[in-house]
């Protein structure tokens, strides 16, 4: 038995979901539109080049967290599941999933996205084991700060670390999808690195370093990319 683990967003997803809980969130009327628009547009612009102040991101991410009360934040992301996710959830990526539990493997995400926003995410796709970003709670609420390192970069691969020892498991077989080049540390780590649907930085990388590349945006299954 092997891990696959994948990236989440824009990876099994087309498209973000930590973006997208921002863009509902406005449309909620929830947060300031003109301000919560320009600052998410401007994360998003930095994690793409590669640039992203990963603390500054999750202070601004979180603090919704704290300002809506636990079972309005239920609520709103069983909606936000309805309008935004559900639509998105790529089939070639349910099917890449059930390719390797066919042969065995133990699905894994592993994404900076924090666990509020992807937990629900994760059991749609039928996923069990999630590392994620961890907002603190006490008692059941939010307090907008950070518990433990963030799942972003190299901290991606300090947390599937404490993953593996916790679990008694190893990277003998592993793969590892995924379509950014902020996943580089952990895409060298594994066995079996893929680039699914890459940037332009890790498509070079790629191609250089002779891994596959596939889309899960063309059709039902995964496609090989020339």
């Amino acid at each position: 038995m092997s891990l696959a683990i994948f990236d989440l967003d824009n990876t099994l997803l087309a498209g973000d979901s930590d973006y997208l809980w921002g863009r509902f969130l406005v449309e909620q009327g929830l947060v300031d539109a003109d301000v919560y628009a320009r600052e998410n547009q401007r994360f998003m612009h930095e994690y793409e080049t590669g640039v992203l102040d990963i603390l500054e991101f999750l202070e601004f991410t979180l603090r919704p967290l704290v300002e809506l009360g636990p079972q309005r934040l239920e609520t709103l992301h069983r909606q936000f599941m309805q309008d935004k996710i559900e639509p998105i959830i790529l089939p070639a990526g349910r099917a890449l999933i059930e390719e390797h539990r066919a042969r065995g493997d133990t699905p894994l995400i592993v994404t900076a996205t924090n666990r509020f926003v992807t937990a629900p995410i994760a059991r749609a796709l039928g996923i069990e084991h999630l590392i994620a970003t961890e907002p603190a709670e006490v008692d059941g609420h939010y307090t907008g700060q950070v518990a433990g390192t963030p799942s972003f970069r190299e901290g991606k691969v300090t947390r599937l670390t404490d993953w593996l020892r916790a679990h008694g498991e190893n990277l003998a077989g592993s793969h590892f999808y995924s379509d950014s080049h902020n996943d580089l540390p952990l895409l060298e780590m594994v066995e079996h690195p893929v680039a699914v649907d890459p940037d332009e930085t890790l498509a070079a990388h790629a191609e250089a370093k002779g891994w596959p590349r596939i889309t899960l945006r063309q059709g039902p299954t995964p496609q090989s990319m020339p």
